[in-house]
């Protein structure tokens, strides 16, 4: 989400002065595509000892457009594995809501819960603590690295991801809406405009 400081420029007194180098200069977009996120959830898995925890943070996080700070306060009783349920409270005055699990959203929280058991926290340290959202950053930037994207990945792009991966699909602005939580459609409709998908039947050959 940052900027990155770039400190090998120095000032005229030899210090080094930081530089702010602009998203843009870093990324050309700021979401990822359904590709990069697969990819992400893969490298995950083969890096380090919470691969499946890490892995299952990410498949979460996308599905349900989740801010960092989000999923890192989700707590268990939120989860209902035989309902195939997540209450999703959100952030900056967001809008909650109930999302469906599908099946391999709950076959990876079975397992995570059976890999973390008498934890109050969905995505835990092994002192049974939830996650720092700095750690988190620090494995999904590593997981995209890992995964050959060419830019930095940061936490956000997943729900941005979201977004995009749910316009494409049709899904009209008011339901995208309620399903990322958005108080102000106008923070909607930024991925249903930018969605190449609404141009597709304007030419038939």
């Amino acid at each position: 989400m940052g900027d990155v400081i770039d400190l090998r420029q120095t000032s005229k007194m030899g210090k080094l002065p930081p530089r702010r180098i602009p998203n843009s200069e870093l990324r050309s977009r700021e979401y990822l595509t359904p590709a990069e996120v697969d990819a992400m959830i893969g490298a995950a898995k083969k890096t380090g000892r919470h691969g499946h925890r890490d892995a299952t943070l990410i498949l979460l996080a996308y599905r349900h457009a989740a801010r960092v700070s989000e999923v890192v306060s989700w707590r268990r009783d939120q989860v209902d594995l035989e309902q195939g349920v997540l209450h999703v409270n959100r952030m900056k005055n967001g809008t909650p809501s109930v999302h469906p699990l599908r099946g391999p959203e709950i076959r990876a929280l079975r397992k995570l819960f059976r890999e973390y058991p008498d934890c109050p926290y969905v995505f835990a340290t092994e002192r049974k603590g939830p996650m720092t959202a700095a750690t988190v950053r620090k494995m999904i930037r590593r997981a995209g690295a890992e995964a050959g994207i060419g830019f930095p990945v940061h936490p956000h792009m997943l729900r941005h991801a979201t977004g995009y991966y749910l316009a494409s699909k049709g899904h009209d602005t008011r339901s995208i809406q309620a399903y990322m939580g958005h108080k102000n459609i106008q923070h909607t409709v930024r991925y249903t405009e930018l969605s190449p998908d609404r141009f597709k039947s304007f030419w038939k050959d």
